[in-house]
């Protein structure tokens, strides 16, 4: 059975990630920053039918919290298949970088950049011990350069600069990791689950979040052993 983490997962799209993952016979760590909320969803998923899944707490932001959190897992099993860096944070807004706070700005990056590098560092050595490991980003179209430059360009991202400029770090990341990695056993990945009704965005997308989990369920099941430093969507590649 193989063994995937996926962070910021106690409800929203990383929820139903975990929950997909394990109908599909992967057992999945549902990461949570906060102990309480991380085990109240795994003990909704097994009265659901999952047995397959365990929490573990992590905060991606905090270094200390990610260390600890690695040496849970080791403790717990000897590789890890998948990484699926999936918790972010969206900031308040405006998010215009000509004015924003940059404390706020900072605490974006910590969390969805910063914290899905340092998460991927501590979760190395498991990962390396997997057969085809895979690390996938969850990112946002909102990261694409060409998306963000073209005609077409949805005029609501405005509401979402310095969300959307960590989002395009974390495509960057995911580049270079392939790169560093490329002849390696190992895939690395963006994916962007679409405009989703969640938290994050005040529940304004048009997916639901069993719709956004399923085109990182899928990344997950066939990345291994496929294409690197790419980035996917549900209907196939997007443009960086």
């Amino acid at each position: 059975m193989k063994k995937v983490l996926v962070t910021g997962a106690n409800k929203g799209i990383g929820y139903e990630v975990v929950r997909q993952l394990a109908e599909q016979g992967f057992f999945v760590y549902l990461g949570s920053r906060d102990q309480k909320k991380g085990q109240a969803a795994v003990d909704q998923l097994r009265a659901s039918g999952a047995a397959n899944v365990e929490a573990l707490t992590i905060d991606v932001a905090s270094a200390d919290s990610v260390t600890a959190a690695a040496a849970e897992l080791m403790a717990k099993t000897d590789r890890l298949d998948v990484l699926i860096n999936n918790a972010a944070i969206s900031g308040s807004k405006p998010q215009e970088l000509s004015a924003i706070d940059i404390t706020q700005l900072k605490e974006l990056f910590d969390t969805n950049f910063f914290g899905a590098i340092q998460t991927t560092q501590a979760m190395l050595p498991l990962l390396e011990k997997a057969d085809q490991p895979v690390i996938l980003n969850v990112s946002s179209e909102l990261g694409s350069l060409t998306m963000q430059t073209s005609e077409n360009r949805n005029p609501n991202w405005s509401n979402f600069y310095a969300y959307g400029s960590t989002k395009t770090a974390m495509n960057a990341f995911t580049i270079l990791l392939a790169h560093e990695f490329k002849g390696s056993k190992f895939t690395v990945n963006s994916v962007t689950p679409g405009f989703t009704a969640t938290d994050l965005n005040g529940f304004t997308g048009f997916k639901t979040p069993a719709q956004g989990a399923e085109p990182i369920v899928k990344a997950a099941i066939e990345s291994a052993g496929g294409p690197t430093g790419k980035f996917f969507q549900a209907g196939g590649e997007v443009p960086w």
